[in-house]
This record gives C-alpha cells, structure tokens and sequence, in this order.
C-alpha cells in the first residue's frame, strides 16, 4: 500500500513531550510516511520548524490561529514571513475564523486571516484554513481577497452547498477523524461527491480522535482510521485512497517540485 499522509498534526507541542519519538515510530509502523506539523503561533511554529529538522519525514507550518488573531501585528507578520523561508515549511497557517469560541473580536480575526492570505501570496506558499462555524464569512473572504492562492480547508465539516463553494474557489480539502463519527452523514455525504483530486486526510492530533479511539489523546497514526472510513464511503480501497490522497498532498504543498518563491 502506498503511504499515508498526515496532512494536519500538531506532534510539536507539550502534549507528545513524554513520547514525541515514540510516537513518531507508531505512525511509521502504521504506514504514515509524512507528516506536516501545523504551526497555530510563533512558538508552535518554531518547535514545529524545529521538529522537521530533525525528521526527514516531517515538514512543517508557520501561522497564526484565529484564537490568538487579537495578537497580529507587522511585527508578527514579519516573524512569521521570515520562518516561511526555512526550506522545509510548506505552508502558512493554520488561519481562518472561529466563531464557535470566540476567542479573539471578529474583526481582529478576519485582519490576522487577511494578512496570512496576503503572507501565502507574498511567499507563494498555500494557505491551510481553520474555520469553525463562520463558513459563509470565510467564503466571502476568499472569494473577494484570495485569488491566487491555494487554500486548504483544514478538517472540513460544512454541507455539500458550502464544499461547492470552496470547489469554485479552487480549495482542497482536509477530511479528519470527524468522519467516523456516527453523526456525521452530512460530511460523509461532501466525502462522497468530492472530486478524487480535491482532497487529503489528517488527524489535527492530539485532538479530534477517530472514532476507535475517541476519547483519547490523536496522534498521527490514526490517520489509518480515516483513510479507512473514507475507503468505505467512497466505495474504493483503503490502498486507492492512499495512493490518492498522498499524491494529492504532495502536489498540493508542491513536494516534488523544489523551493517555491514568486519573482
């Protein structure tokens, strides 16, 4: 079977401390043969930087989540700018809106998404999307203010109209282990009908387990769960959804073709 890719993991922070190694061997003894460690503030960013120096199997993100967009400012966007030359960071992100908990004014949300869409275009790195019940002002922005840049809408869970949307945008999608949950028909219902090239899997561990292990603290091989789960929803083998997802990933976050840069 070809190997998986975890698109969105967060193995970086304190949480994997007592076992990061560990649980790095799992994911490889699961068939995860990459793994990109997704940055949500300038710390997170660093250690995940930091942790791709040390794996060959690893890459990572620098961004800026919507819970601390009340934090942007140029000298943040600065500091992100200039982790976004380190070879091995393939995105910016995770940013987007997150109306669910608030964390940050909405207004100072939607700055911190603006400036890491213009960080993505100005470094010609694709954008990975956070977005929690604030999908219809999410796809106004991108409809009016991302053009050009490649987005990837992180553990997608809107309906079948929104995911349309986003199709005509050009975005890609990010199925997490919320597709194994026994209430989630309408995103098994988005997983039936997306186009075979439009989509990756992820864990966003150490949260958001599948659901053989819900409950419990996600990690980066229980990516399988999901790409399982998707086999069996889209009425192909779990070696198809391999071998797809993992070249859509690679194409995505442009692997295979060398330094990205615009000019």
């Amino acid at each position: 079977m070809a190997g998986l890719f975890d698109t969105h993991a967060h193995v970086q922070i304190r949480d994997f401390d007592a076992d990061r190694d560990e649980t790095l061997d799992r994911a490889r003894d699961a068939g995860v043969t990459t793994i990109l460690n997704v940055g949500f503030s300038l710390d997170t960013s660093r250690k995940a930087i930091r942790l791709a120096e040390r794996h060959d199997d690893c890459y990572a993100t620098v961004g800026l989540h919507p819970h601390d967009a009340r934090d942007w400012s140029s000298a943040l966007r600065d500091e992100l700018a200039k982790l976004a030359e380190h070879p091995k960071v393939v995105a910016v992100g995770e940013a987007g809106l997150d109306y669910y908990r608030d964390l940050s004014p909405r207004d100072r949300q939607a700055e911190a998404f603006l400036g890491q869409i213009a960080l993505a275009r100005e470094t010609n790195l694709p954008l990975i999307i956070h977005n929690r019940d604030a999908t219809d002002d999410l796809l106004r922005i991108l409809e009016s203010d991302a053009e050009g840049v490649s987005c990837l809408l992180h553990c997608f869970s809107a309906d079948w109209a929104a995911a349309e949307r986003a199709l005509a945008l050009g975005c890609c999608f990010g199925i997490g282990g919320p597709v194994t949950y026994p209430k989630s028909e309408a995103l098994r219902e988005v997983v039936r009908r997306l186009p075979a090239d439009r989509f990756v899997i992820e864990t966003d561990a150490p949260w958001l387990a599948p659901q053989p292990k819900r409950g419990k603290r996600n990690e980066p091989a229980y990516v399988r769960a999901t790409a399982e789960r998707t086999a069996d929803v889209r009425r192909i083998s779990i070696e198809d959804v391999a071998a797809q997802t993992t070249a859509n990933a690679r194409a995505f976050f442009r692997l295979d073709g060398g330094r990205r840069r615009l000019g």
